[in-house]
């Protein structure tokens, strides 16, 4: 399975306004400079996210995005199924050996457990040693 541009920036948008959660609305073309895409592009997959529920548009002088949820509320998985369908490196329906079917849909099951466990709020505090937790040190 290959997740195209359209599963990457949509969880660049989700990422973006999870960042600002609780600032209110957020300007699709802010998140279009901040990132050097195409606010374009990015309306086009704001569409199917505001239509399942996990953004709110805001109309006005100072309207823009916003989550519907919290960023502890909404996954990685809800995102990537939203912009890319169902997750599966293969129509593996169609395959005729079991024991290939049952590799791929194990495989299947293994991504979407790692994108289901994984939230907008671990992402945007994610840090590159691999420890997500957040210490802070007195001296």
């Amino acid at each position: 399975m290959k997740i195209s541009t359209k599963g990457r920036y949509g969880l660049t948008i989700m990422m973006d306004l999870a960042t600002r959660f609780g600032q209110g609305p957020i300007p699709l073309k802010r998140v279009a400079e901040r990132h050097s895409l195409s606010e374009h592009y990015l309306e086009q997959l704001i569409a199917p996210l505001r239509n399942a529920g996990l953004v709110q548009s805001i109309r006005g002088a100072y309207g823009g995005y916003k989550l519907s949820k919290t960023p502890e509320e909404i996954t990685a998985g809800d995102v990537i199924r939203i912009l890319e369908g169902p997750i599966s490196p293969v129509e593996f329906q169609d395959e005729d050996n079991a024991a290939r079917r049952d590799l791929w849909k194990r495989i299947r099951d293994a991504i979407a457990k790692e994108l289901d466990s994984t939230t907008l709020a671990q992402l945007i505090n994610f840090t590159h040693d691999g420890n997500n937790d957040q210490y802070m040190f007195y001296i």
